[in-house]
């Protein structure tokens, strides 16, 4: 059984003030997720701002419509640096998210790191290389369109980038 990672990286034209204030609530996710999914956020006592063991609830809909429980936890946070969040119920039998800010000249850069893993031994391989992967990536390609959208392109042609990684 493989545990399989991706890596995004974007500079974002805004103080980490404004950065951090979006990323680190919740109910901003739905926004830089896009609408194909069905992406709900189901609870109501997640708060707004993001804290340690802080439990938050979605429906999602991968795979043919089918509505999916998603349950996370706000496992980490340092203020305006990084949080990560972990799956406890839902569809990956590991979910591991890092939200990382750096302060940069003209900016914040974000890199999101997730390690994953998918159920179902060797068919959750297959079933990676045949969807799960370019899901993702079309998950992560679309939320940098959105965040440029939202607070400007990075004023370089330097483009952002999601890459993927198995592990041994």
């Amino acid at each position: 059984m493989a545990t399989f990672s991706l890596k995004t990286v974007q500079k974002i034209p805004v103080d980490i003030e404004t950065a951090w204030e979006f990323f680190s609530n919740p109910a901003n996710l739905q926004k830089i997720t896009p609408g194909n999914l069905g992406f709900k956020i189901l609870s109501k006592h997640h708060g707004e701002k993001m804290y340690p063991g802080q439990i938050i609830e979605y429906k999602v809909k991968p795979i043919l419509g089918i509505p999916i429980y998603w349950m996370t936890e706000i496992t980490h946070v340092k203020d305006k640096e990084f949080f990560v969040d972990e799956q406890r119920f839902g569809p990956y039998q590991l979910w591991h998210h890092q939200h990382h800010f750096k302060v940069i000249d003209g900016g914040v850069e974000m890199t999101d790191i997730v390690h994953y893993r998918n159920p179902l031994g060797f068919l959750g391989n297959i079933a990676n290389a045949l969807l799960v992967k370019a899901q993702l990536k079309q998950i992560f390609e679309y939320r940098i369109k959105v965040v440029e959208e939202l607070f400007g392109k990075w004023p370089t042609t330097q483009t952002n980038s999601v890459e993927f990684h198995k592990a041994a």
